[in-house]
């Protein structure tokens, strides 16, 4: 099993301290924090220092199935970068960087094995593309 991190980006057209908040304000991440349309986050708590802890609750819309992500904030530098341990233990950073067509987002995780890499891949960068797309449109 390949267990090379895995890394999915975009860049956000919006100012450095909006993108911030919109990633670690619950309020925002119950809009984007989830892979399809068939998905939600209906809840989320996110405790944004080092020792703090997370959770936010994604569950398919239909009431099939639901799971708790939860973990432990290692690394938090304002507007530059959050790393984090998933409560199995997995590895994932996180880094902002201004840029002037907007903020990159680059986030960098330890793969699983129970999907395949593309398929993580894909649902995280889903992800990424919806958090994108939450913050322009807000």
């Amino acid at each position: 099993m390949n267990t090379q991190p895995i890394t999915v980006q975009t860049i956000v057209n919006a100012p450095i301290d909006e993108v911030w908040d919109y990633w670690i304000n619950p309020d925002h991440i119950t809009h984007w924090a989830f892979a399809s349309d068939d998905w939600e986050a209906p809840s989320a708590e996110n405790d944004v220092r080092v020792g703090g802890k997370f959770k936010t609750v994604m569950a398919a819309k239909d009431k099939s199935a639901s799971f708790d992500f939860t973990g432990e904030y290692t690394q938090v530098e304002e507007h530059a970068r959050i790393e984090y341990d998933m409560i199995d233990g997995r590895h994932v950073s996180v880094v902002f960087e201004s840029l002037p067509e907007g903020v990159k987002v680059t986030e960098t995780f330890d793969p699983e094995s129970e999907n395949s890499r593309e398929l993580q891949q894909q649902g995280w960068q889903a992800i990424m593309d919806n958090f994108k797309k939450h913050v322009e449109n807000s």
